[in-house]
């Protein structure tokens, strides 16, 4: 039991590390908004906008925080690497979608993109956060319309799938997801972004804590 109590003595005195998966399209903008992060977290900055480079393969990135170090992975977002994505759900404490609220062409095809990350039963239990980026761009749709926009591409899918079953299902799927607005490049929403993360990955860790709580105290009764 001595062991035990010390051991989880250690794990809560720690700085407890957490894994952040950053994904979408091409051109969503998740290497600027984890450039953005380095530099507004890290003594030393990440790169500016005109250096970062169409991403191949990943970029990662960490910042320290008072109780926790947030690892941050940015994946590509090209078609031929979207299909590696879920390998890094099962070490993923929390994901980050990134929407092009500017790129209204390309929305079919990033709802169909973020379905089918829904669809993995990996990522069941896992924070997920929708990030509308390019809020500084006047055209870009606001967190309202992308959500409406979702909404209206999984209602239209739903219908499409009702007529071939002949089910009559009509929920909503937009209700439950968390959507923030962000600019990566210029910063704004992106701390609230950060924020919310910490915040869900840290419920996680206190569940956790109770859980064990909970079997310390069974354990010194048998």
């Amino acid at each position: 039991m001595y062991h035990l109590l010390k051991g989880f003595r250690e794990y809560m005195t720690r700085k407890e590390e957490f894994s952040i998966v950053i994904i979408g399209m091409d051109g969503a903008g998740k290497t600027t908004l984890l450039e953005n992060i380095k530099t507004t977290y890290n003594p030393v900055p990440g790169l500016p906008p005109n250096k970062i480079t169409p991403t191949v393969g990943q970029n990662t990135g960490r910042i320290t925080l008072p109780s926790t170090i947030l690892q941050f992975i940015d994946l590509g977002g090209q078609s031929g690497i979207r299909t590696i994505w879920d390998r890094y759900y099962d070490g993923a404490d929390a994901l980050a979608y990134v929407v092009d609220a500017s790129d209204i062409d390309r929305l079919n095809e990033c709802w169909e993109v973020f379905d089918n990350v829904l669809a993995s039963p990996k990522i069941l239990g896992i924070p997920l956060l929708l990030l509308a980026n390019k809020q500084d761009d006047p055209t870009s749709l606001s967190v309202e319309q992308i959500r409406s926009s979702y909404e209206e591409w999984w209602q239209n899918r739903l219908n499409t799938l009702q007529r071939s079953s002949g089910s009559s299902d009509q929920s909503s799927r937009s209700a439950s997801l968390d959507v923030m607005g962000i600019s990566a490049l210029h910063g704004n929403g992106v701390r609230d972004a950060v924020n919310w993360l910490f915040l869900r990955v840290q419920n996680s860790r206190a569940r956790y804590v109770i859980d064990f709580a909970h079997f310390l105290s069974v354990s010194r009764n048998i």
